[in-house]
């Protein structure tokens, strides 16, 4: 893939607390030079202003996923009412390892039905996770509607996205739901990495230096 190609996968992405909107407004600059698809930025951030061939996204009970379905689905859907086009949600990592499916795909569905127009992704955050939980993560997303799975907030100690954590993504929701690889993806060749083991979006903040990397 050519860099031009692969920044359509890019979700454009600057989620420290101490973001100004002055940064927000060198990122959204940055992506409508770059061509990514998106800009990510935090609800607080909301609303921006975009070219019109930048999407927006945000993210949802982030960075923990610690917080109960309800909060989670108003903040999702004060986001979507200031603009956000795309939210990246944190499943409920408590209900994961305790092995409560139901109630984490009621976690998830929370948000889907206070967003019904938006594009969703789940963050299951898969450097904490078995293999298991992984698989079961991406179907309990797929049952609740949301339109893709991702592998990380970026923030979690346990690290971010794998080769190894997105091909089995892929090959549990096969083409039914996209994959989005976040989190440590610092040159192209990480980038392409993941793209070849199934991802279809990228979550980057060093967009620029990885996409100067290639042709």
């Amino acid at each position: 893939m050519n860099k031009n190609e692969v920044a359509k996968l890019i979700d454009h992405t600057i989620l420290k607390p101490e973001t100004t909107a002055a940064d927000v407004e060198r990122i959204i600059t940055e992506a409508a030079e770059l061509g990514t698809f998106s800009v990510c930025v935090s609800p607080n951030q909301l609303p921006v202003q975009v070219p019109e061939h930048v999407a927006v996204a945000t993210v949802c009970g982030f960075p923990s996923g610690a917080h109960h379905k309800e909060v989670k689905a108003a903040e999702a859907a004060q986001s979507v009412a200031l603009g956000a086009d795309e939210v990246d949600m944190v499943v409920n990592l408590k209900l994961v390892k305790e092995g409560k499916w139901d109630e984490v795909e009621a976690d998830i569905k929370a948000v889907r039905d206070a967003i019904p127009g938006a594009l969703l992704k789940v963050i299951i955050e898969s450097a904490a996770l078995t293999d298991e939980e992984i698989v079961a993560c991406c179907e309990a997303s797929e049952r609740a509607g949301a339109d893709f799975v991702k592998t990380s907030t970026g923030f979690h100690p346990a690290g971010g996205a794998s080769v190894h954590a997105v091909a089995l993504m892929r090959a549990t929701v096969q083409d039914r739901l996209g994959v989005k690889a976040s989190g440590g993806i610092r040159t192209a060749a990480d980038a392409l990495a993941m793209i070849e083991a199934g991802a279809n979006r990228l979550g980057l903040s060093a967009s620029a230096a990885i996409l100067a990397e290639m042709n």
